[in-house]
C-alpha cells in the first residue's frame, strides 16, 4: 500500500484527523471516482480489500500479509460481490463495511493509547457529528434535509434577488452559489441567514456541510450539491453549462 509512513495518531483530535482524512478518500472511492473504483474491484482477481488514508487517498489492494495486522483491516474480497448485485447496491454494501472499518481504526488507536471513558466518548461524538460514509454514497443525509434544503433555497434565492444591486448579477436560481466577493453590514446579515438555513446542506462529494463562503455547483440529474473544488467546477466554467451532471451521473450514462 503506498498511503504513506505509518502514521500514529495519540491524542482525540489527531485520531479524529486521522479518521477523516481515511473518510474522505474512501468517499472520493466511491463519489468522485467511482469510475476507476469500480474497474480496479474486478471479480477475477484475488480478494481485494478498500483502503482509506490519512492523506484523504484510497486505494484496492489485497490485505495485509502479516498477521496479526498492523491495523485492522477492511472487508475482505469486495471485488467478488460486484457484478451479482445492482452498482447501487454494492457501493452501499462497500460504503456500509467502510464506516465500521474507520470506527475500528479510530477505536483500536483509542485502545492502543490508553484513550479513557471520557476520551472515548468525545472521540465518538466528533466522529458521530459527521455523515456516514454510507448516508454520503446512498444521499440519506441529503433527504433528511431535502425539505429544509427546498424552503430554504426559495429563501436564499429571495434573498440573493433583493441583494442583486449589492452584489452584482448573478448566476441562475437554484444551480450554483457563488461565495460573495465583498461585504458591508446589510449583507452579513443575509450571509449569516444563508448558512444558517443551508447548514445542514451535504457536499456530495465530502460529506462536509454548506458555507456561504464557498463555491457549490448542484447536479441537475440527481439534485446533489457539490463543493466546487470536490468535483473540479470553477465559478468560471460553471457559467457555460447548461446542464450539470455529477461524475456518478456522468458514470452511470456512460455505462447504460
Amino acid at each position: 500500500m503506498d498511503g504513506g509512513p505509518p502514521y500514529n495518531p495519540r491524542t482525540v483530535e489527531e485520531v479524529f484527523r486521522d479518521f477523516k482524512g481515511r473518510r474522505a478518500g474512501m468517499i472520493k472511492a466511491l463519489t468522485t471516482d467511482v469510475e476507476e473504483f469500480y474497474q480496479q474491484c474486478d471479480p477475477d482477481k484475488e480478494n481485494l480489500c478498500l483502503y482509506g488514508f490519512p492523506s484523504e487517498q484510497w486505494e484496492v489492494n489485497l490485505p495485509a500479509e502479516e498477521v496479526p495486522p498492523e491495523l485492522p483491516e477492511p472487508a475482505l474480497g469486495i471485488n467478488f460481490a460486484r457484478d451479482g448485485m445492482q452498482e447501487k447496491d454494492w457501493l452501499s454494501l462497500v460504503a456500509v463495511h467502510s464506516d465500521a472499518w474507520l470506527l475500528a481504526v479510530a477505536f483500536y488507536f483509542g485502545a492502543r493509547f490508553g484513550f479513557d471513558k471520557a476520551d472515548r466518548k468525545r472521540l465518538f461524538n466528533m466522529i458521530n457529528d459527521l455523515p456516514t460514509i454510507f448516508e454520503v454514497v446512498t444521499g440519506t443525509a441529503k433527504k433528511q434535509v431535502k425539505e429544509k434544503s427546498s424552503v430554504s433555497n426559495h429563501s436564499s434565492n429571495k434573498s440573493k434577488s433583493n441583494s442583486k444591486n449589492q452584489r452584482g448579477p448573478e448566476p441562475p436560481q437554484g444551480k450554483y452559489s457563488k461565495p460573495m466577493q465583498a461585504k458591508d453590514d446589510d449583507d452579513e446579515g443575509v450571509d449569516e441567514e444563508e448558512e444558517e438555513e443551508h447548514g445542514e446542506t451535504l457536499c456530495g462529494a465530502c460529506g462536509e456541510n454548506y458555507a456561504s463562503d464557498e463555491f457549490w455547483i448542484c447536479c441537475d440529474i440527481c439534485e446533489k450539491w457539490f463543493h466546487g473544488k470536490c468535483v473540479k467546477i470553477t465559478p468560471a466554467r460553471a457559467e457555460h453549462i447548461k446542464q450539470y451532471k455529477c461524475p456518478s451521473c456522468s458514470n452511470k450514462r456512460a455505462r447504460a
